[in-house]
């Protein structure tokens, strides 16, 4: 039995998006050490600053 999928057009594409943060996540934090990458997450994470 074969399953129907239907295509659906959509304004916002979840895994692009993902994968284009991912990656430019990736490339700041190439060079970073521990310390630095710390720092980085601190400023950069919601959940740091609310703290």
């Amino acid at each position: 039995m074969k399953t129907k999928t239907r295509e659906i057009e959509k304004d916002f594409d979840t895994v692009k998006t993902f994968r284009a943060i991912k990656e430019k996540i990736s490339l700041e934090m190439a060079t970073m050490n521990f310390e630095q990458i710390k720092e980085y997450l601190k400023t950069k994470s919601r959940k740091f600053q609310t703290q």
